[in-house]
C-alpha cells in the first residue's frame, strides 16, 4: 500500500512537471527602434519632417534678423525721437518679439502634430509585422530590446531579420 502511494505521487510529478514544460512560453525580442529606423517609410518621414523643421527655422530665422535690424535702427533713431514716439516704437518691439515666440511655439505644436500623423502608420505596420511573425514562429513573448529598454540578456531568438524580411526589405 506504501509502495502503491509512492507510485502515485510519482505519477502526479511526473505529469505535474511534464505539464510545467510544455507551458513554457516561447519568447523572442527586436530592437524596435533599429526596425523602424531601417524601414524606408521611416527614412521617407524622417526626411519630410526635417524639410519642414528648416522651413519653420528659416521663417523664424527671418523675423529675428527682422527684429535686429529694427532695434538697431530704433536705437540710432532714439536719440533724434521723442519720448512718446521712442515708447511707442518699444512696445513694437515687444509685439514683434511675442509674435515669434508665439511663431516658435506653433512651429514646434506643428511639428509634433506633423511626427504623429507620419510615425503613426508606420509604427503600426512594424507591430502588425512582429505580430505576424511571432504568430507564424509561434511565439508568445516579444520583448523590446531597444538600447535602454529594459532587456538584460537577449539568448532568446531575434526577429529583426524575419520582421523585415515581411516587411519587404
Amino acid at each position: 500500500m506504501k509502495q502503491i502511494k509512492k507510485i502515485a505521487v510519482a505519477i502526479v510529478l511526473f505529469v505535474a512537471a511534464s505539464s510545467f514544460v510544455n507551458a513554457q512560453a516561447k519568447i523572442a525580442h527586436i530592437d524596435v527602434q533599429k526596425l523602424l529606423s531601417e524601414m524606408p517609410e521611416m527614412k521617407a518621414a524622417d526626411a519630410e519632417l526635417k524639410k519642414l523643421q528648416e522651413t519653420y527655422r528659416a521663417d523664424i530665422e527671418s523675423s529675428m534678423t527682422e527684429l535686429k535690424n529694427k532695434y538697431t535702427q530704433y536705437s540710432n533713431e532714439s536719440a533724434s525721437k521723442s519720448e512718446e514716439e521712442n515708447q511707442k516704437r518699444a512696445l513694437e518691439l515687444q509685439g514683434f518679439e511675442k509674435n515669434i515666440g508665439e511663431a516658435q511655439q506653433t512651429a514646434q505644436q506643428e511639428l509634433q502634430k506633423k511626427q504623429a500623423e507620419l510615425l503613426g502608420p508606420i509604427t503600426a505596420k512594424a507591430k502588425k509585422a512582429i505580430e505576424s511573425v511571432a504568430a507564424a514562429q509561434g511565439i508568445d513573448y516579444v520583448m523590446d530590446a531597444t538600447q535602454g529598454g529594459g532587456l538584460i540578456v537577449a539568448k532568446g531568438k531575434d526577429l529583426l531579420p524575419d520582421v523585415k524580411k515581411e516587411l519587404g526589405f
